[in-house]
């Protein structure tokens, strides 16, 4: 497996593995039409283009992605997506470290999941991450927002 840049003819692709990855998240939540299952291919295009979007290859295949969109010295991390028939492989956090890698320039990586997502909470909290609030979105979904910072940040 390699972790690479993806690039905007990978869109299609991504979209189609971050619908796959997300119908788990929906259910949990009971919501259909969560943002990473609404999105479009135009805004996933726009996504890879503006972003750091990382892909994670295997034999040819995306099996992850994450994003990362640099706003100062802060990297917003957002739709980490494993495929469904390799998540609790290791994809997961080999695609945060190649993201803490490609921004250097960041003192402080930042994202959020929902409430009930304990899979997420644990990997995001063993890669560093530390609770910086949480946001009630309504009466099924707390938002809670995380923050990895860089050590003597």
């Amino acid at each position: 497996m390699t972790v690479e840049r993806a690039v905007a003819s990978d869109a299609g692709e991504i979209l189609t593995l971050q619908r796959a990855a997300y119908v788990s998240e929906a259910q949990l939540y009971g919501d259909p039409f969560i943002p990473p299952l609404v999105e479009s291919l135009e805004q996933m295009r726009k996504a890879v283009e503006a972003a750091v979007v990382l892909k994670a290859v295997e034999a040819g295949r995306i099996v992850g992605a994450v994003r990362g969109q640099v706003a100062g010295t802060t990297c917003l991390v957002g739709r980490l997506v494993v495929a469904p028939d390799r998540q609790g492989q290791g994809l997961g956090t080999a695609l945060l470290e190649a993201l803490h890698e490609q921004v250097p320039q960041a003192e402080a990586f930042d994202l959020f999941t929902g409430h009930l997502s304990e899979g997420n909470l644990r990997l995001y909290r063993r890669l560093g991450y530390r609770e910086t609030r949480r946001e009630r979105m309504d009466d099924h979904l707390t938002l809670i927002h995380l923050r990895r910072t860089l050590p003597g940040v």
